[in-house]
């Protein structure tokens, strides 16, 4: 994905909350440009849509990695050791934990398109 697969890295951890950013923005000044300009708010919900999808993909992709890294299936939480392994299952926890959260913030972020109908 953004790194070798067998590393968290803060690249990792940054990734989908900083996608969660470009969606909120993408959106929300799509909208505003869309109301200012009188432009039609269903192909305008359309492209929200679209982007909400390829955000919640790439989200659940770095939640997979993130899953991958934290060794649940091998060990057990705490992960507080002063190891290599150990930082590694830390940060995998961290990311996937991240990126739950990016993904309700995302479907959070879309709803105004979907319940908002004008732009009153």
């Amino acid at each position: 994905m953004l790194t070798r697969p067998d590393r968290a890295t803060i690249v990792t951890l940054l990734a989908p909350p900083t996608v969660w950013a470009l969606h909120f923005l993408t959106a929300y000044i799509l909208a505003a440009i869309a109301c200012a300009k009188g432009w039609d708010l269903g192909s305008v919900r359309l492209v929200i849509a679209a982007a909400t999808a390829a955000a919640l993909v790439f989200i659940v992709l770095a939640a997979r990695a993130a899953h991958r890294h934290t060794g649940f299936t091998a060990d057990t939480p705490p992960h507080d050791d002063p190891t290599r392994g150990a930082r590694m299952r830390q940060m995998g926890a961290a990311t996937f934990l991240v990126a739950a959260l990016s993904f309700v913030a995302v479907i959070f972020t879309s709803l105004p398109a979907v319940f908002i109908p004008d732009c009153r």
